[in-house]
């Protein structure tokens, strides 16, 4: 159950922790932060998918160590065993992006949950929303990381020959083949040899929710490749690639979300 929807959350909002992983592409000009002190689903706590990375790389929302993890969610108030509901008010949906994270560091997958909708469509349905601090009291959070859900550079450049894994991006089919500018400086155009390209906005309806799992069953067998093998998921600085493999558990419940983390932020610089 990686996704819940809106009424599930508004007759269990008392019995799980709420965060808003808000978080918007630069170009936007839109601040995360800013919006939800205005307006958020009652009780829900932030989480700054800018902060709460890896700061000491010039590659963004790239997966922190356990310590700094343990430290964060602790600063959050969570427990091990609290139940999750995370939300955006994004159209990368970045929500998916702290459901993974979660589950990396291992808090239990049964219990990481993505608003299907995000925040807009709880607005259009009129449920609650108010703009009270929430008080946090922190927690000690202790966390184990799946190392194997998440792929290095190496990893990628390796696979090409070996072809263990399948690597699906999740950019638009413009940036897939080249033919548009990156929108981050330095980088070049194209993508991994011999990746799929999904992007991820095909994945999504207009009122943010996701499209039904019959369909993404078709988006992702028109591929042709073997099913059997895992697939790893790209984008361009590891959000979107999020969305993807969000999607894909929702067609296969034995999957555990895996990432290129570097994404083409890294791979692009070569």
């Amino acid at each position: 159950m990686s996704l819940v929807d809106t009424s599930w959350l508004e007759n269990n909002i008392d019995k799980v922790k709420i965060i808003d992983c808000s978080w918007h592409m630069p170009q936007t000009q839109r601040n995360g932060f800013e919006e939800y002190t205005k307006e958020h689903i009652p009780n829900a706590i932030f989480f700054d998918l800018d902060k709460n990375s890896k700061l000491d790389t010039d590659l963004p929302h790239m997966l922190t160590d356990s310590k700094s993890w343990e430290k964060i969610v602790s600063n959050m108030g969570i427990e091990n065993d609290d139940e999750i509901v995370i939300y955006d008010n994004s159209d990368v949906i970045s929500s998916c992006r702290c459901w993974y994270n979660l589950i990396y560091y291992g808090h239990d997958p049964k219990l990481v949950h993505v608003l299907d909708g995000g925040l807009k469509k709880w607005k259009k349905e009129n449920k609650a929303t108010d703009d009270k601090e929430v008080i946090i009291k922190s927690s000690k959070y202790s966390s184990k990381e799946n190392k194997e859900l998440v792929k290095s550079k190496k990893q990628i450049d390796e696979n090409i020959n070996k072809k263990e894994f399948n690597v699906v991006d999740a950019r638009s089919r413009e940036r897939f083949e080249g033919k548009v500018a990156e929108p981050r400086k330095g980088l070049r155009s194209g993508s991994i040899k011999n990746s799929f390209c999904l992007p991820f906005s095909e994945l999504i309806n207009e009122d943010h929710t996701f499209i039904r799992k019959e369909e993404i069953k078709k988006k992702f067998e028109s591929f042709k490749f073997d099913q059997k093998k895992n697939i790893v998921f790209s984008c361009g600085s590891g959000v979107t690639a999020s969305v993807l493999a969000l999607a894909y558990s929702l067609i296969n419940a034995k999957y555990m979300p895996s990432i290129y983390d570097g994404s083409w932020s890294e791979y692009g610089k070569s």
